[in-house]
C-alpha cells in the first residue's frame, strides 16, 4: 500500500523489504529532475542508520537500507522530514559541460544515413544538430554509465531499430526515439548508431569507474576519424 504523504507532490512506496521508492509525477521534466539531485545530494551528505545507496531514475528515486536497523515506516517519516527541509532546488546550479569527442558516420556511425534520410535531410545536418545541443543528464541505466540524455532537438528524433543488434562496440553513440546516449560497453543496442565517442564512459579498473552522473550536462564535439586513432588509439 502507498503511503502518501502531506505533499502532493510525491508518494513513498516499498519495493520488497530493503528498498523504498519516492516516486514523483509520471511524465519526465526539469523540474522534477532537480527534485531528485537536491535529494540524491542530500542523501550523500545526510546519511541514516541503516543507508545503504540511492538511485535515482527520471520520476523517482529507490533508497536502499537494512531492514533490521531502520523499518519502512520509520523510513517513510524520515523522507517526510527530509523533504520538509531540502534546500529550494527552483535555481539551476551552474555546472561545467563534459565535452564528449565523437566520430560521426562511415564505420563508427552506420545508422546516420538512415536517421537522415527518416528526417528529411543530409548527414551533415543531423551532425550539426546533435552535436550543437547541450544534453542533462537524467538518470543513469540499462548498462554501467550509459546516460540517459534530455534535451536532443526533436528535428532527428527517429524510431528505435526493429530489430536490436545483438552487439554493438563500446562507445557507440545512438538515439532512440527522442534521446540519445552512449553505449559505455560493449552490449545489445537498439538504438540508431549515428557514431563513436573517443572517451571510455566506464572503467572498471578507475577509481571512479564511471564518467557521467544524472544532473551533468553533456555536448558532443565531431572529430576526425583519424584523430580516433591518432590521439586516442581507437
Amino acid at each position: 500500500m502507498a503511503i502518501t504523504t502531506s505533499s502532493i507532490d510525491f508518494q513513498c512506496f516499498p519495493l520488497g523489504d530493503s528498498v523504498v521508492l519516492i516516486q514523483f509525477s509520471d511524465g519526465i521534466s526539469l523540474d522534477t529532475n532537480r527534485k531528485i539531485r537536491s535529494i540524491t545530494a542530500f542523501l550523500d551528505e545526510y546519511t541514516f542508520e541503516g543507508f545503504v545507496e540511492c538511485v535515482p531514475a527520471f520520476n523517482s528515486i529507490a533508497i536502499y537500507y537494512e531492514p533490521g536497523k531502520v523499518s519502512f515506516e520509520e523510513l517513510s517519516r524520515m523522507i517526510e522530514e527530509m523533504m520538509a527541509n531540502l534546500p529550494d532546488a527552483s535555481t539551476e546550479v551552474e555546472q561545467a559541460i563534459i565535452e564528449i569527442p565523437v566520430v560521426y558516420g562511415g564505420e563508427w556511425g552506420p545508422d546516420l544515413d538512415f536517421v537522415a534520410t527518416y528526417n528529411k535531410m543530409t548527414a551533415d545536418d543531423v551532425i550539426s544538430i546533435h552535436s550543437q545541443a547541450e544534453y542533462l543528464v537524467y538518470m543513469i541505466g540499462f548498462a554501467p554509465g550509459f546516460p540517459y540524455l534530455g534535451g536532443m532537438d526533436e528535428r532527428i528524433a527517429t524510431p528505435r531499430k526493429h530489430m536490436p543488434r545483438t552487439s554493438i562496440f563500446s562507445g557507440a553513440v545512438g538515439i532512440g526515439g527522442k534521446q540519445t546516449g552512449v553505449y559505455p560497453i560493449e552490449s545489445p543496442a537498439g538504438w540508431q548508431i549515428i557514431g563513436r565517442a573517443a572517451v571510455d564512459l566506464f572503467d572498471k579498473t578507475s577509481e571512479h569507474p564511471v564518467l557521467l552522473k544524472a544532473g551533468d550536462r553533456v555536448r558532443f564535439i565531431p572529430i576526425d576519424a583519424d584523430i580516433l586513432i591518432d590521439e586516442y588509439g581507437i
